[in-house]
C-alpha cells in the first residue's frame, strides 16, 4: 500500500456513517469522505460540532450529509435498531461504517479503578461498536461492496486499564466479523492503528506531552479512504498502520 492515492471520486454515490465525527479523526476522516464523493451520517453526542462538520462539508461542495445524535455512553440495543431503520427509509443501504468514537476513562493501576467507570469505557469502546454492527448488518449487506473499519489502539499494559481492554477486544471483533463475512459476503472488515496523532483523547491520556512532531489528523485519512473503499475489495481481517501507506 505504500505510496498508494486514492481517486478523487474513490467514494462516489457511496453512504458512510461514522462515529465520532464531531471532531478529531473522526472529523476530517468525514470531511476526507465527502471530499471524496461520499454522503456521510455524522454520529455523535455533541449536536452543535456535528452541525459544524456539516456546514464544512456543505461548504465545499460535498454531497449533502446527515446528522443522527446519539450519546453511546447511555445507548441501548433499541437505539441502534432505530437508527438502522431510519437509515433503511433514508438510504436503503450502508456502504460503509467507521468506527471512530472511543472514550478514555482514567489511567491508574487496576486495584483503584472505579467498576462505573470500567463499565462506561467498555459501553463506549466495545459494546456500543457491536450492538452498531449488528444492527447495520442488513443494511451492509444490502450495498454492493460494503465496508467496516475499526480504529484500533494497541494499549495492553499498565495503567490503561478499560481503555486497553476494550479496544483490545474491539480489534478480536473485527477478526471474527471478517472471518463471518470473508466468503458469503462482499462485506470487509478491518482495523486501522493511527499511531500518535494530535487529538483530544491523546491530549488527556498525556497532558504533559509535547505536540511537536505529533500526527495531524489529515495525515492519517489516507488509510481510511483506502479501507472504506473499492481499493480493499481483497483485503479483509487486517490491521494497518501509517507506515503501511
Amino acid at each position: 500500500m505504500q505510496d498508494y492515492q486514492p481517486a478523487p471520486d474513490l467514494l462516489h454515490d457511496r453512504v458512510i456513517l461514522v462515529t465520532g465525527a464531531g471532531d478529531g479523526i473522526g472529523r476530517a476522516a468525514a470531511t476526507a469522505f465527502a471530499a471524496h464523493g461520499a454522503t456521510v451520517i455524522l454520529l455523535g453526542r455533541t449536536i452543535f460540532k456535528l452541525e459544524a462538520v456539516y456546514d464544512e462539508i456543505e461548504a465545499a461542495g460535498g454531497p449533502k450529509p446527515a446528522i443522527y445524535p446519539m450519546n453511546l455512553e447511555g445507548a441501548t440495543n433499541k437505539d441502534f435498531q432505530d437508527l438502522a431503520n431510519t437509515l433503511h427509509t433514508e438510504f436503503g443501504r450502508l456502504d460503509g461504517l467507521l468506527h471512530n468514537a472511543a472514550t478514555l476513562g482514567a489511567l491508574m493501576p487496576l486495584d483503584n479503578y472505579d467498576p462505573e467507570l470500567w463499565y462506561k469505557v467498555m459501553q463506549v469502546n466495545l459494546n456500543a461498536p457491536f450492538m452498531l454492527t449488528q444492527a447495520c448488518l442488513p443494511l451492509l449487506r444490502q450495498a454492493e461492496d460494503p465496508r467496516v473499519a475499526f480504529m484500533t489502539d494497541h494499549k495492553s499494559r499498565a495503567y490503561w486499564g478499560a481503555y486497553g481492554v476494550a479496544k483490545a477486544g474491539l480489534e478480536a471483533f473485527m477478526h471474527i466479523l471478517a472471518d463471518e463475512t470473508e466468503t458469503n459476503t462482499p462485506i470487509r472488515a478491518n482495523g486501522f492503528d493511527p499511531g500518535a496523532v494530535h487529538t483530544s483523547l491523546r491530549n488527556r491520556a498525556y497532558p504533559a506531552e509535547s505536540k511537536e512532531g505529533l500526527a495531524g489528523t489529515a495525515d492519517v485519512i489516507t488509510p481510511l479512504l483506502f479501507l472504506l473503499g473499492p481499493d480493499s475489495r481483497d483485503v479483509t481481517g487486517k490491521t494497518f498502520s501509517r507506515d503501511d501507506f
